[in-house]
């Protein structure tokens, strides 16, 4: 049977830090955007940007590390649906100051990568179904005892039928770590936030 599973490209947008503490994100590449997050969006490291289409093919667009904050900006033109943007064209501007009371709480919560037994969490960044295999008669991309390292593929997420790999790639854990437990079930619902595999550090 073929499989019939498509693989995403993504990209990270490029991120310039201010002097009062905001960030801007900057377009990676030009094209056109379109799905953005919109003006009090909460966004941090590895959330989904919307696409930009780059000559007929759609590109995820996701957060690059360090980015988190409140959308105080969304940059010109906010009322196009699909925005012409040139490589380096600023995006938005996120502040870190406006997590005030119940959103900082929040964010901290679903940044958080230990465990209360101290093991570490590595966390689905967006919503959707998690495939541990990459096609039903395949084997499992990993297993419980097994050695994963920094940019490793631990899984698929599937959003309207369209598959994305999930990578090892979360900045606050290890470059290497051991797999503890695998919590997320082949083929479970995950929300953005959700623990997928349980770690102790390798390095």
């Amino acid at each position: 049977m073929t499989d019939s599973r498509q693989f995403v490209p993504e990209l990270t947008a490029d991120l310039d830090r201010l002097d009062d503490g905001r960030t801007i994100l900057r377009a990676p590449s030009p094209g056109l955007w379109r799905e953005r997050p919109v003006l009090g969006s909460l966004l941090r490291s590895g959330d989904e940007l919307g696409w930009i289409e780059i000559l007929g093919v759609a590109h995820r667009l996701r957060a690059p590390e360090g980015a988190v904050g409140i959308v105080v900006d969304e940059g010109p033109h906010p009322e196009l649906a699909r925005r012409p943007v040139d490589h380096g064209a600023p995006l938005m501007i996120l502040d870190p100051e406006a997590l005030g009371g119940t959103l900082a709480v929040e964010a901290a919560a679903s940044a958080a990568s230990l465990s209360t037994d101290g093991s570490l969490l590595f966390r689905a960044s967006s919503s959707g179904r998690f495939y541990l295999r990459p096609a039903p008669d395949k084997p499992a991309f990993i297993a419980v005892g097994q050695v994963i390292e920094r940019g490793q593929t631990i899984g698929l997420l599937e959003v309207m039928k369209t598959f994305t790999r999930i990578n090892y790639d979360d900045p606050k854990l290890p470059a290497r770590a051991k797999i503890l437990a695998i919590v997320a079930g082949d083929q479970a619902d995950l929300d953005r936030g959700d623990v997928i595999l349980q770690l102790e550090s390798a390095d």
